[in-house]
């Protein structure tokens, strides 16, 4: 292994959306960095959200303006590093009389316009014409705008951004265990890190450690660093649906319930609705699946909203991620999942002779960005000479480009036998990346084998080879969403090529 015994300013433990942003902004203001995660990246709550970069307009309701502002100057900042896998988003909101008031609506809809300087349409009342896809009942309502995002490929651009800037990105590579060392030729006290692939066991050595588990932060302190943390983490499982789409209209539709929560209905994929989501609290993080309450759950909200009438046969995907929110242990409250904050923490495991430690809590994918910053510079007394952090204004890989539309020409135009379907996804999920696999294509016969519904070899190989992909899983589900099309025959054919590849290599 290249990196047996290697040093390192900064290792970081976990490949979600939170460790790839940390490594991308430490990597990108010169330390050496590496970062493991035990599966794939984004592989378990980066994967697993609602798909929007917003502000969280319901956060008002709970006075979260400090963590709505900091969302909704986010919410900017990534539209404009990352316009391929980032645009905005229309919001329908039906008035439900007997929840909350026209005024107070109007009211939070106000704040969340003027709460930060936005570039994003303003929110309006609207009027529901017959043609509505909303229930009779529903005669007036409002729209507002957010960002919607492909979340796992925002994580993987991310460690594409952060390789670029020299870190060593593992994947399927656990932290075992952990001890302070001394180094003759270094002062300060490092960690010592031992890491197990899934062909060897090795170590590396680290100035300082970011524990960026996620879900299982205070796991990896207890097993790996045997220390402890002030915050409890608990697993709040959130679960979405797919179904065919129920609405044709661009705007997504948040729907208001009795119990006071809110769902939402997305377009997706095309072809596709997204609802989601739910708040269950979790006492363990094996089989993390949709149960049947919540599918009627999700259900009867919709079917009370909208024209179309669903049932469970309708479901075509349903996915299920925990959301490790945190609270101070032993606290006299007890706050219902929705009650508690969604914002993070940073904490500093602060002890003589031991080097630095942090381990992040809680946080959104729309705050990733800021939460790596700020945990970075929580790093400036270890490396003096640390300069400010500049991802706010670098594009991240395939986002240099002026627009979606802008590519999609550009594609079509350098690549006329590409179909149009195809076209549109390269440029909604590679942006310029895509020219990594098309290069000199002439034909389509040119990009191999297609496996179906549009996924060429060349394409596959690229995935491989270039972003961490190992699986058909992988490559399905987080790289492209193609595996909603996909047969199970489909799956082992594409799964078949990646062993044979694995095995030739």
């Amino acid at each position: 292994m290249a990196v047996n015994h290697k040093i390192f300013d900064l290792v970081i433990i976990g490949g979600g959306i939170n460790g790839v942003g940390i490594a991308y902004d430490a990597a990108q203001r010169g330390l050496s960095v590496l970062l493991c995660e035990s599966g794939d990246l984004a592989g378990a709550t980066s994967s697993a959200s609602s798909k929007l970069i917003h502000g969280g307009l319901r956060y008002l309701e709970q006075y979260q303006f400090s963590l709505v502002r900091k969302a909704l100057l986010e919410r900017e900042v990534l539209k404009d590093i990352a316009p391929h896998i980032v645009w905005p988003m229309r919001f329908c909101l039906p008035h439900q009389k007997y929840l909350r008031s026209p005024w107070l609506i109007r009211l939070g809809l106000y704040f969340y316009d003027h709460l930060a300087k936005s570039s994003f349409e303003k929110s309006k009342s609207v009027v529901f014409a017959n043609a509505s896809p909303l229930q009779d009942s529903f005669a007036t309502g409002f729209e507002y705008s957010d960002a919607w995002v492909d979340d796992a490929r925002l994580v993987i651009v991310n460690a594409l951004a952060a390789q670029a800037c020299g870190a060593t990105i593992l994947t399927r590579t656990q932290c075992l265990n952990a001890k302070v060392m001394q180094l003759a030729k270094h002062p300060e006290p490092m960690w010592q890190l031992m890491l197990q692939s899934q062909t060897e066991s090795f170590s590396v050595v680290g100035k300082a450690v970011i524990n960026a588990a996620g879900p299982w932060v205070n796991q990896v302190l207890d097993q790996v660093f045997a220390a402890s943390s002030p915050y409890q983490v608990r697993y709040i499982k959130g679960s979405h649906i797919v179904v065919p789409r129920i609405h044709q209209q661009d705007k997504a539709y948040i729907l208001q319930n009795s119990d006071r929560r809110i769902v939402f209905v997305l377009p997706f994929q095309d072809n596709f609705s997204l609802i989601g989501t739910t708040d269950v609290e979790q006492t363990q993080l094996e089989d993390i699946k949709i149960s049947v309450d919540e599918i009627h759950y999700l259900l009867d909200v919709v079917n009370d909203h909208f024209k179309q009438q669903l049932s469970p046969a309708d479901i075509i995907h349903s996915y299920s991620g925990v959301r490790p929110l945190f609270e101070i242990k032993q606290s006299s409250v007890n706050n219902r999942a929705q009650d508690l904050s969604r914002d993070y923490a940073i904490f500093s495991h602060a002890k003589i002779n031991t080097p630095p430690l942090l381990s992040i809590y809680g946080g959104k994918v729309t705050t990733y960005r800021k939460l790596a910053q700020q945990a970075v510079d929580c790093l400036i007394r270890t490396f003096e000479d640390l300069p400010p952090s500049q991802t706010h204004k670098l594009p991240l890989p395939g986002g240099d480009i002026s627009s979606r539309q802008q590519l999609f020409q550009q594609l079509s135009t350098t690549y006329p036998f590409l179909p149009t379907d195809l076209v549109t996804r390269y440029s909604r999920s590679y942006g310029s990346l895509a020219f990594n696999f098309l290069q000199n294509a002439q034909n389509l016969r040119d990009l191999g084998e297609d496996f179906g519904h549009g996924l060429l070899q060349k394409e596959v190989d690229y995935l491989l080879q270039d972003e961490w992909a190992q699986t058909a899983e992988d490559i399905l589900w987080r790289r492209t969403k193609l595996g909603l099309y996909f047969t199970q025959q489909q799956q082992d054919n594409l799964q078949a090529y990646i062993s044979n590849l694995k095995t030739a290599g």
